[in-house]
């Protein structure tokens, strides 16, 4: 019988230090490319230097990314404080960053604007627009307020986050906006556009949803001589165009989802309306499931009348503070099944079911309006990106500078994330998650030799990391 030995490899205790490289080496290229230096430093000329602060900052967003406090630990490293020429420091220093970020955040903001466009000479300047909210936790700062929730979170205060970004195939955002957790989307749309629109070309596209459509948001857009592509809310003046929507009339757009679509030109702007077999059966079942769930509800509340019980706890107002007499009498007493599956369909079943509906004042084909509206997805993915890879939520800041600044870090953080796709084009299509990934596993070994001599070995280069790694030297 043979057994085979494995080798035992010598582990020797020693002193030999491994840091992640990849994200200082990627945050280092764009700023020193877009000449941060310059924008940050007329901020702060005293203690220590702001512009390492900021760059250990983005560094540890693109590594870990915990807390303010567990950033402190991994700046304060000694080959780390050694690579961003920093001394020992307390992380409340990191706290007076954030707050100093927020408190300049619109010179801050302008002239990051300003050296994007000094530095890329972007051909296209059509732009998304969108509106995000993120949880807030703490109750001191006055921005935030309870409001919709996109984090499905409607028991948490939080703010609300605008981005414009370039749309494709650039897709780099190029401006971000804070407000209040209760300003709504067609609100906070003024702020956001008028932080960029200085920057956009006569015709440009502004593309947003329907959230943002307003009379007023459209007049300033066309002011401003710049063209708009938006969705629109289907109302009672779309049912009669609705209801003579003939599919053999209409042009088919996607043979595979089965949408077709019309033009409706007028004087000026043009509606672009959409019908899609596969939305619409989308649609009616979510509604066969409301039927059937509001059916359930009234047997219950029947059975309960009939049984001369009390109602069940979801249908009764639980407050010790409130006294109510009630009496339920249902529809079901005269109705079979069938019929109230009838009633129902018809309250809740419009014929609007499968239309939807854009509308522009340029003059775009059926195809090209309804590709380049669906491209504006893009700026979600940039929010998924902020939240779940950079984690720019929960923020668990108090000030509102803080606030203000916590968003900028994350917004710069994501912007460099975005420049590397736009300057690589094997990375156009990679993940956040996968490029921080990446970044962080080009690691430098410090290895302590006998006489106190250092030697630096880079580890772990792959794909993406080597791109990175050849811009920064120079190497094109």
């Amino acid at each position: 019988m043979n057994i085979t030995k494995h080798r035992a490899f010598p582990t020797i205790p020693n002193k030999n230090i491994c840091v992640p490289i990849g994200p200082i080496l990627a945050v280092q290229l764009f700023y020193e490319k877009l000449n941060f230096c310059d924008i940050f430093s007329k901020h702060k000329s005293k203690g220590l230097d702001l512009n390492s602060l900021i760059i250990g900052l983005l560094s540890y967003k693109l590594t870990e990314n915990f807390s303010i406090k567990e950033a402190g630990k991994w700046l304060n490293q000694k080959e780390i404080l050694d690579i961003l020429n920093l001394e020992q420091f307390h992380e409340r220093v990191l706290y007076r960053t954030l707050e100093l970020l927020g408190r300049n955040r619109e010179e801050i903001l302008s002239d990051i604007l300003d050296s994007l466009f000094s530095v890329y000479d972007f051909e296209e300047t059509d732009i998304n627009l969108d509106w995000t909210s993120i949880v807030l936790f703490g109750t001191k700062s006055k921005l935030g307020k309870y409001g919709y929730s996109r984090d499905y979170r409607p028991d948490k205060l939080q703010i609300t986050v605008g981005i414009s970004e370039l749309a494709n195939p650039i897709n780099i955002p190029i401006g971000v906006t804070v407000n209040r957790g209760n300003v709504l989307d067609l609100e906070h749309f003024s702020d956001t556009y008028n932080q960029v629109k200085s920057k956009l070309k006569k015709g440009s596209l502004i593309i947003f949803d329907k959230g943002a459509n307003t009379t007023d948001n459209l007049k300033s857009i066309q002011d401003a001589e710049m063209e708009y592509l938006t969705a629109m809310k289907l109302n009672t003046s779309d049912d009669k165009i609705i209801e003579n929507f003939y599919l053999e009339k209409a042009e088919l757009i996607d043979s595979e989802k089965g949408i077709y679509g019309i033009k409706i030109v007028k004087p000026s702007s043009i509606k672009y309306l959409y019908f899609s077999e596969s939305l619409q059966k989308r649609q009616l079942e979510a509604k066969a499931r409301a039927v059937m769930r509001k059916l359930k509800e009234a047997k219950e509340i029947q059975k309960a009348v009939v049984n001369k019980k009390k109602l069940p706890k979801k249908f009764r107002i639980n407050n010790e503070l409130i006294e109510i007499d009630y009496s339920f009498k249902t529809k079901l007493e005269e109705l079979s099944d069938d019929e109230a599956i009838e009633l129902l369909k018809a309250s809740l079943i419009n014929g609007r079911e499968g239309f939807f509906c854009l509308k522009s004042n340029r003059n775009l084909t059926l195809q090209d309006a309804l590709v380049t509206y669906r491209k504006k997805d893009s700026i979600e993915k940039i929010f998924h990106s902020l939240k779940n890879e950079i984690q720019i939520k929960p923020l668990r800041v108090w000030s509102e500078d803080s606030i203000y600044g916590a968003i900028i870090l994350g917004f710069i953080a994501q912007l460099f994330i975005s420049l590397m796709r736009y300057e690589f084009e094997e990375l156009k299509h990679t993940s956040t998650k996968f490029i921080k990934k990446s970044l962080k596993n080009l690691t430098l070994t410090i290895k302590f030799r006998i006489n106190g001599v250092k030697n630096y070995i880079f580890a772990n280069f792959d794909r993406i990391n080597s791109l990175i790694v050849a811009k920064r030297n120079g190497i094109t």
